[in-house]
């Protein structure tokens, strides 16, 4: 049942990215600042869940934001969000991570989410800009809306993901 709310609940923030967030940033920003607040809880359930989960979930919700928002290319979104949450789960597998770590680990996994990205578009030639300035325009001004959100929803989402954790024990090999 828990994966069902999780599910429910980042289906909510894919909406909430989409419809509500255009009109709360200012105007002036709106194509600089970028929400992508289901790739925060991707990571969140990376570091206390299942790398699995987060592997699934990240693909699943990556595919989705491609054919929504991303029409160009179907599936770099979901190739980046997936491998992202595998490899930190699999990096922090049996790690605790405080606030900080968790801040820093989702930072440090969306500045790589929208640098591969910006990689990819460039290698077929979407993206035509450099990257010092993707990283000034868009990357880094976006990269505090994700923090800011990972602050947010720090602590409920981590008792919902770790009380999940404990009511059903991973049957992964060591």
């Amino acid at each position: 049942m828990s994966i069902n709310k999780l599910i429910g609940f980042m289906l909510l923030l894919f909406i909430v990215e989409g419809t509500v967030m255009p009109w709360i940033i200012p105007a002036g920003y709106t194509s600089r600042i970028v929400p992508h607040f289901v790739f925060v809880v991707v990571i969140f359930c990376s570091l206390y869940s299942n790398r699995h989960r987060a592997l699934l979930l990240g693909a699943g919700f990556g595919l989705l934001q491609d054919v929504v928002y991303f029409g160009h290319m179907i599936g770099p979104g979901a190739f980046v969000t997936g491998l992202l949450g595998y490899y930190t789960g699999v990096l922090l597998e049996n790690k605790r991570c405080t606030l900080l770590a968790a801040l820093s680990v989702i930072g440090i996994n969306y500045i790589v989410y929208d640098s591969v990205m910006y990689g990819i578009y460039y290698a077929f030639r979407i993206s035509t800009e450099t990257y010092a300035w993707a990283l000034l325009d868009h990357i880094l001004p976006s990269l505090f809306l994700q923090l800011a959100f990972a602050l947010l929803v720090y602590v409920p989402l981590r008792r919902f993901l770790e009380a999940d954790a404990k009511k059903n024990p991973d049957k992964e090999e060591a």
